[in-house]
């Protein structure tokens, strides 16, 4: 039994590779709705309906848990589909909660009240769509208190990552960088919160200063994910893996390719 993972682009393949190599005998059907990304700067109706099709889609090729390893569907639909659409014999997860918990020291599923933690100051980088949610602060506030969060929306970083421009996305980040430092000049955490900054984060790291812990999401979602899959066995496979795109396969395929600099190729959803 396979498990899905979806985004909006490429951003989820740096998820895809961390939960592989964590987990090498899990079958994976990764989906990339291509032809809508992004959705960083769409309405939250627009994406949840996205989202909904898109998981859908997973659930019919075999999949009965969907990660959506897309920061904007988790902070604009996640909350919605679990309350009213996903079916009860389905899972669908997203990738914001696995960052808190390692941000705030909590063991996975702890859901013992918020208390103070470690880290008082936080910048928080994401699509325009995941800012205006305030799905990090909501969820973060169910487990932390004290905390401030700094958000810095930064439209046109996952664009030109996807369009393999990365001098364009290198200038982007330290912009977006120093329009954070305006506003908190000194933060003790920063949250790369879109699956394509991962590959930006020697820039973040370089741009904030070292004395910044930096989280990405990939390595955090894997380990929450093979804790997940140790309760529940029957999700083991033989590690095949499938790659589907709305878009058009073979351009996806060569963005991808550039993305993770190996051959990636892509089949028509």
């Amino acid at each position: 039994m396979a498990v899905g993972i979806f985004d909006s682009g490429l951003g989820g393949l740096t998820i895809l590779e961390a939960v592989q190599a964590r987990l090498p005998d899990v079958d994976f059907v990764y989906l990339a709705d291509s032809a809508n990304a992004p959705y960083g700067v769409r309405t939250a109706d627009d994406i949840y309906d996205l989202t909904v099709a898109a998981t859908q889609r997973l659930f019919d090729a075999g999949c009965d848990l969907v990660i959506l390893a897309c920061n904007t569907a988790s902070a604009a639909a996640l909350r919605r589909m679990q309350e009213s659409w996903v079916p009860t014999d389905k899972r669908v997860l997203g990738v914001f909660v696995p960052l808190i918990e390692a941000m705030t020291e909590r063991e996975w599923g702890d859901n013992s009240p918020p208390r103070e933690v470690a880290v008082k100051h936080v910048a928080l980088f994401a699509t325009p769509a995941t800012v205006a949610s305030r799905a990090f602060q909501r969820e973060l506030a169910f487990r932390a208190i004290g905390v401030d969060v700094e958000a810095q929306a930064c439209g046109g970083v996952v664009d030109a990552i996807e369009d393999g421009d990365m001098i364009l996305a290198e200038a982007m980040v330290r912009s977006h960088v120093d329009a954070l430092k305006r506003k908190m000049p000194h933060p003790q955490a920063g949250i790369l919160g879109c699956t394509h900054y991962p590959l930006m984060k020697d820039v973040f790291q370089e741009a904030l200063g070292p004395d910044v812990t930096l989280y990405s999401q990939a390595d955090l979602v894997a380990e929450s994910l093979a804790d997940y899959l140790e309760r529940h066995p029957k999700m083991m496979g033989a590690g095949a893996a499938a790659l589907l795109t709305t878009g058009d396969p073979a351009r996806v395929s060569t963005r991808a390719t550039q993305f993770l600099r190996r051959q990636i190729t892509f089949s028509a959803a």
